[in-house]
């Protein structure tokens, strides 16, 4: 069995989990080490248990607690070598017998989990997603990422679920007070996806067998959970899906989720 919680998610930081019976892996550690700590505990699950933290990239929404939490608690931190040299704050701190390195594309092995790090298009030196499998059950995390293509697609197929990102509604981010510039940045190809492409993606990931899909990384400013939700509904309605047909549910900045069980 295969269980998901998102621990935060969110542009003001971001901490998932993903466990078997037997391996408890981090994705990310970009809120304090006290809050991480608190929210595995919610969840019943102790920072001792867990076997290593893996990194999507280096923004520090991201990685605040990473070098802290490896330090003290002694867990392997898996990443790119691009990425482990950008996170400039951190790595002093990740003992080198912890500092792991994956090549994006490379399967790898966490315990019962085998895990495959694919390339996002994001504004980071070399950011990834990764694809967790076990016993022929297959879950993706896919969140940072600036648009939707071919490549992005085929490695989220036949995943049974998928946390994605669902980061702003363009309208809103058209009418809010940022600069001009980060605006573009949000919406650039390299920056961060819309509820409506969000939609479009999960519609087209449906008939591979995607039946869970948890939306993450909304933005504070731009998105609200509500409406995230109904862009999505929208968007595969419009692909001849009903709401039905498939599981959503909407990751919260400030609380861990219900665990997703994938069985």
């Amino acid at each position: 069995m295969l269980n998901f919680c998102s621990l935060y998610s969110g542009s003001t930081g971001n901490c998932l989990l993903v466990s078997s019976e037997d391996t408890n892996i981090l994705i990310d550690a970009g809120v304090s080490q006290k809050k991480i700590i608190e929210g595995l505990e919610s969840i019943n699950k102790d920072i001792n248990k867990i076997d290593a933290i893996l990194v999507t990239h280096e923004h520090s929404d991201h990685i605040m607690s990473i070098g802290g939490l490896s330090k003290k608690y002694n867990i392997p931190v898996y990443s790119n070598n691009e990425t482990l040299h950008a996170m400039t704050s951190q790595i002093d701190k990740i003992d080198e017998n912890n500092r792991k390195i994956f090549n994006i594309g490379d399967k790898f092995n966490i315990g019962s989990l085998e895990i495959k790090p694919f390339a996002t298009p994001h504004d980071a030196a070399n950011p990834c997603g990764f694809n967790i499998m076990k016993d022929n059950k297959k879950i993706s995390i896919a969140t940072d990422i600036g648009h939707i293509d071919d490549d992005l697609i085929n490695n989220l197929k036949n995943s049974s679920f998928i946390m994605l990102e669902s980061n702003y509604d363009p309208e809103i981010l058209r009418l809010c007070h940022y600069p001009y510039r980060l605006k573009q940045r949000i919406s650039g190809l390299n920056g961060h996806l819309s509820n409506s492409s969000a939609g479009k993606a999960i519609s087209t990931l449906i008939p591979s067998g995607l039946y869970k899909v948890m939306l993450g990384h909304l933005s504070k400013e731009n998105n609200f959970p509500e409406l995230a939700y109904k862009t999505v509904v929208e968007e595969i309605n419009l692909k001849g899906f009903k709401e039905k047909d498939i599981n959503i549910n909407v990751a919260s900045r400030n609380n861990p989720t219900d665990i997703i069980k994938i069985s």
